[in-house]
């Protein structure tokens, strides 16, 4: 039995940024047709509008969506004619997943005549007149292969191939002939030749994308062309038929001319048996071989999937049924903004490192990536990438442990705020001062030198300076004075249990995985609350009852107070530091995150709707030497960019002040209020009886003048 995995429900709302062409793709990955008749939905397209005809098994109603200048311009219900501002579209179909095979289903009226005529004209030309055995095909075959001297000649119906396919195994014996004779009885007595047909259009071998196998010929339509069964014309329905006797020999991935030539096979024997006219058959023979690219496969959907497994296998166990529904957590759409984002940054980081001389073109020398996108508020995971092609390496990069850098550093200065709370003998603040010069640390009988980017120090500076511009030694330093112990602890608490309390721990030396960096970020997104990431939304059983539902898990970290300050630290990282090349890349919604330099780059930010962490890296370890900034912030930017454009991620808003939080005005250089001729003042955010209450000795003094 099968597994059908589904994403998480796409919501549209007026105002989105879609065209009539990218909605009716949503419906048809949903499994909606134009026919009326079909069962999962309906669609009829309009000269600005498309009308939406929920399936039988879905609570949404028919609604008109009207688009002007390519966005949603009003959604009406065709129930009561009322205008809705959200749509909430069906899950699409990933998978159909079974011992790592893909299928789509399709139904006999939906398989295109051109293919109907291309298999039985290669595969079994009487199909639709025999009783289930072509006892003329099965005479002449014999005949040739006795004049030959050897095999070579093939009898089998298509329902001989059905039955050979759905119970009985590869090896060859009178015992197994036995059988499939019978069992092909069977099926013509029972089925029609229409069902025969589309079950055998469903089971058909066609090759192997990446792990999996391709099963029917609806998911080899996706996977070869990029397109919906219905809309392949009659040369890519010759080569799907050309497919059937040996996948991996005529693949037209790598054996395009093997491929070519097969496909001319099939649309000659159309010809010859009338179902081409000459001028149809010189168009179809003489089409290229247009393929959908690469990354048209949802291959990197595969990473999603792995993981998912994992979590449905942990959750459910030996509990689980053998067949089962998944809606999972996946967002389609972010999911290809994501791989897109992927996809271009990568380039670009190869470009630079190719200008240095740091990497070679091989597959090998390459950097990996990987980005995980997730509600902070229930854990979802939206997106993910786990490297560059699943195909070339299952390696889930999502989940390989390495040093985080200065992305650990909002925890050391959630640690140092946290000491407004009591508990330690310095309270700090966001205007607290802190040295940032060359210091030598010491931790029991070792020293620890660490060293700012390029060597440039900048002497007393605010904490949220010293964050903002990712300053290491000013970052030690606050470790030290609040205590390494007390770090680990909220590092802890935020589940990076890696975190150890040394020196080194506060630029971010102690090994984590970018889904812990990514889990450990919901505490500043999510008012101090650290929530688990999952996969999956809910699961259903055969006779359609829930087996499981996704119910987040939650604990309380940090204080919320302590949380939002943090974050507001970290908008700075947008507004002023490390992290201002994603506003000069065009991305301007209100957010927070940190850039992290290791070996690796990192960056890991948030708004109030949507979590990101992106993570470049050598898979041997060696140094990128490409700062975050260069290397995994673009990537960040670009994927963000295009989520701002989606509902609901394009509505964050500012992050929600928590009850015992004030703000003052400071001046910049001094930490301390600002007075009329402060140079540089601006507002700052404290815990309550935390603020300054004196001028700053600059200030006063200038006043007294």
């Amino acid at each position: 039995m099968s597994t059908e995995i589904l994403s998480a429900p796409e919501t549209i709302a007026a105002g989105d940024s879609l065209t009539m062409d990218d909605l009716v793709r949503k419906l048809e990955r949903s499994g909606y047709t134009r026919s009326t008749g079909n069962p999962a939905g309906s669609f009829a397209v309009q000269a600005n509008s498309v009308e939406i005809v929920p399936g039988t098994s879905s609570p949404a109603g028919k609604v008109q969506v009207r688009f002007a200048q390519d966005k949603i311009s009003s959604i009406e219900s065709l129930t009561d004619h009322s205008a809705l501002p959200v749509y909430r579209l069906d899950s699409e179909l990933l998978t159909d997943l079974s011992q790592h095979e893909k299928r789509r289903l399709v139904r006999f009226n939906e398989i295109p005549q051109p293919l109907i005529h291309a298999v039985t004209s290669v595969e079994d030309k009487h199909f639709f007149e025999h009783g289930g055995f072509d006892y003329r095909r099965a005479i002449k075959a014999a005949y040739v292969d006795f004049k030959d001297g050897r095999k070579q000649q093939g009898a089998s119906t298509l329902t001989m191939q059905l039955a050979r396919a759905l119970w009985l195994h590869p090896r060859k014996s009178w015992s197994r002939k036995a059988d499939e004779i019978l069992i092909t009885l069977h099926l013509e007595h029972v089925l029609s030749k229409q069902q025969i047909f589309e079950d055998y259009a469903n089971q058909i071998y066609l090759g192997r994308r990446g792990p999996y196998s391709i099963n029917g010929f609806g998911e080899a339509a996706r996977v070869y062309f990029g397109k919906e069964l219905w809309q392949i014309d009659t040369a890519e329905a010759a080569l799907l038929a050309g497919l059937v006797q040996r996948p991996s020999y005529y693949n037209p991935f790598r054996y395009p001319e093997r491929a070519i030539g097969r496909r001319n096979l099939v649309l000659a024997l159309m010809k010859r048996n009338g179902q081409l006219s000459e001028s149809d058959y010189q168009d179809a023979a003489a089409a290229p071989l247009t393929l959908a690219p690469p990354m048209a496969d949802d291959s990197e959907n595969s990473y999603f999937l792995s993981m998912m497994n994992d979590e449905l296998q942990n959750s459910l166990g030996e509990s689980a049924g053998p067949s089962r529904t998944v809606v999972t957590t996946l967002d389609p759409q972010l999911q290809r903004a994501a791989e897109a984002a992927v996809r271009s940054g990568m380039d670009a980081v190869d470009r630079q490192l190719r200008s240095t001389g740091a990497s070679g073109n091989g597959q090998a020398d390459r950097p990996q990536v990987a980005l995980i996108a997730l509600d902070p508020h229930t854990g979802e995971i939206k997106a993910l990438v786990g490297g560059r092609s699943y195909g070339d390496s299952q390696l889930n990069h999502a989940l390989a442990s390495r040093q985080p850098g200065s992305v650990f550093k909002p925890f050391v200065y959630a640690a140092a705020i946290e000491t407004a709370l009591g508990g330690g003998p310095k309270t700090f603040t966001p205007a607290s001062l802190v040295s940032d010069q060359a210091t030598t640390f010491s931790f029991g009988d070792e020293t620890y030198q660490p060293k700012d980017f390029e060597g440039y120090y900048q002497g007393d500076v605010t904490l949220r300076t010293a964050l903002a511009k990712s300053l290491n030694v000013a970052t030690v330093s606050i470790a030290q004075q609040v205590g390494y112990a007390r770090v680990v602890k909220i590092a802890r608490l935020a589940g990076l249990n890696g975190a150890q309390p040394t020196p080194s721990v506060a630029l971010g030396a102690y090994e984590a995985t970018p889904l812990d960096i990514a889990a450990a970020y919901t505490v500043f997104a999510n008012q101090g609350v650290w929530v688990k990431p999952a996969t999956i939304e809910l699961v259903r059983a055969v006779d359609g009852s829930i087996s499981s539902q996704h119910q987040p898990s939650t604990r309380q970290a940090i204080d919320p107070r302590v949380a939002y300050i943090t974050a507001s630290m970290m908008q700075e990282v947008l507004r002023s530091g490390t992290g201002a090349g994603a506003r000069s890349q065009g991305f301007w919604l209100p957010a927070a995150g940190k850039t992290g330099t290791s070996r690796d780059g990192w960056f890991a930010g948030f708004t109030s709707e949507l979590l990101c962490v992106v993570w470049v890296g050598f898979d041997d370890n060696r140094d990128l030497k490409l700062e975050g900034a260069r290397s995994a912030l673009p990537i960040w930017a670009d994927f963000m960019k295009q989520a701002a454009q989606i509902s609901p991620y394009r509505t964050a808003h500012d992050f929600r002040i928590p009850p015992g939080v004030v703000s003052a005005e400071i001046c910049s250089d001094t930490g301390q209020l600002a007075g009329a001729a402060c140079p540089n003042p601006r507002n700052e955010v404290f815990i309550a009886g935390t603020e300054p209450t004196t001028l700053g000795a600059d200030a006063g003094a200038a006043a007294k003048r």
